[in-house]
């Protein structure tokens, strides 16, 4: 039984990085702009200080001004309101992102209704997502735009006609991806954890995107032969070694079980080096697309 093909972000990510880096560069001397990003971190969880880090040092590594602003985990949301508006009206950020999840007591929404949605670079906020579903330009959350970048890697522009099947509906993967397919001319489901007969809707799927937060839930029998699978889900759980897991060491997984599905699929995302890695790439472009929307540079 043959192999599916590999979707490799690292190259994926390494490339649009290097062309977002000689964009910044251009930028900055035929306009005198520096795209600007900053990002919001509430309280101390580690895997959000690891994403923060990575994601100032790779807009500082491709010529961008970027911020990081840390807060305790006890601010208020009058605090980070005041912080988020501050940033709005500086005239050196372009993008504004607020690392999710917040601490228990403050209110999402709230946060990213505040944030300019010019400057909305995590395209989360409800007038980029009605943008997004009128075709109209926005800025589309970084996910769903670095795993539509590996679906054109993989097939080319050969993506109008083809059954995309959706499985999760978060706002921040499933709703926008089904947008950006749907305007690649594919005919989609979203499916979710109510829909009847799940397996059979996703053997359906020439392009199957799992973003449902499940480990491993997605197997062999569920996926169509040669299809092209994306595998958003980032899901910590223990070692099968009983020595590890007993020593509390847990690994990455996906929504599906790699593995098995490697020998029925025509290519797939591995976790972790797939999705995850073009995210931060994706951040950066957006904030170059930002800035130069804000300064009306074509």
């Amino acid at each position: 039984m043959s192999q599916a093909r590999i979707i490799d972000g690292k190259p994926l990510s390494e490339r649009l990085q290097a062309e977002v880096a000689v964009e910044v560069a251009e930028l900055k001397a035929k306009h005198g702009l520096t795209p600007g990003l900053a990002v919001v971190l509430v309280g101390e969880d580690p895997a959000s200080q690891i994403y923060v880090r990575s994601k100032g040092e790779k807009s500082k590594a491709a010529g961008m001004h970027s911020v990081t602003h840390i807060l305790p985990v006890d601010a208020s949301m009058e605090t980070l309101l005041d912080l988020v508006e501050s940033l709005n009206v500086d005239p050196t950020i372009h993008g504004i992102l607020v690392q999710l999840p917040l601490p228990k007591g403050l209110d999402e929404k709230a946060v990213i209704t505040a944030i300019n949605p010019d400057k909305d670079v995590d395209g989360l906020h409800v007038i980029n997502a009605g943008r997004l579903s009128q075709g109209l330009p926005s800025l589309v959350p970084c996910t769903p735009l670095g795993s539509m970048i590996m679906l054109r890697e993989t097939l080319g522009d050969n993506l109008a006609g083809k059954r995309a099947v959706v499985v999760g509906r978060s706002v921040l993967v499933g709703r926008p991806i089904a947008q950006l397919l749907l305007q690649a001319d594919c005919t989609v489901t979203i499916a979710h954890s109510r829909t009847v007969d799940l397996p059979t809707v996703c053997r359906e799927a020439d392009i199957l995107v799992a973003a449902v937060g499940r480990p491993q839930m997605i197997q062999a029998d569920w996926v169509k032969p040669g299809a092209t699978v994306i595998d958003v889900g980032i899901n910590r759980v223990p070692f099968s070694d009983p020595v590890k897991a007993a020593a509390g060491k847990t690994k990455v997984v996906g929504d599906v079980a790699y593995k098995a599905v490697s020998e029925v699929a025509g290519a797939i995302t591995p976790v972790p080096g797939g999705v995850g890695l073009m995210t931060v790439a994706c951040l950066l472009q957006n904030t170059v697309t930002a800035a130069k929307r804000i300064a009306g540079i074509a």
